[in-house]
């Protein structure tokens, strides 16, 4: 788990951003020191909860194994993903993440709705790595 990314479980899972209290940016990932935007010298910047659902900005396979920090055992064979870039109007901010287990290209549409839920990025022995999942409303899973 990345520190100060997300929080809450189940239907209170949740993104979190920044937002500066000067010109009303949000930002994610969170920014702690400095307003984001170029015209803004603000400085005082609050943690916001970022919205639950979005829509589908743009999608792609993603059918490579990625370098680290992410996590993969290269004994294993590589089991491609899609990624899901959403649009979270109110915040008027993209964020990018991993398609929800067992939702593919296939599955998804620009402009579609999908809301974000907690996910696993890599399973140890001793600890287990977490992360964020798009997933489209209605799905299970």
């Amino acid at each position: 788990m990345v520190a100060r990314w997300f929080t809450g479980e189940g239907n209170d899972f949740r993104l979190l951003g920044t937002r500066c209290s000067a010109c009303t940016s949000v930002f994610f990932p969170r920014e702690d020191a400095f307003c984001r935007n170029p015209g803004c010298t603000g400085d005082d910047l609050a943690e916001v909860a970022l919205s639950r659902r979005g829509r589908v900005w743009s999608y792609t396979d993603s059918r490579y194994r990625p370098p680290s920090p992410y996590v993969t055992d290269p004994e294993l064979s590589w089991e491609p993903f899609a990624l899901i870039a959403v649009e979270l109007a109110s915040e008027r901010l993209v964020v990018l993440g991993q398609a929800a287990p067992g939702i593919t290209v296939a599955d998804l549409t620009v402009g579609m709705e999908v809301e974000v839920v907690p996910g696993v990025l890599h399973e140890g022995t001793e600890t287990t790595w977490t992360t964020w999942h798009w997933r489209p409303t209605g799905a299970t899973g």
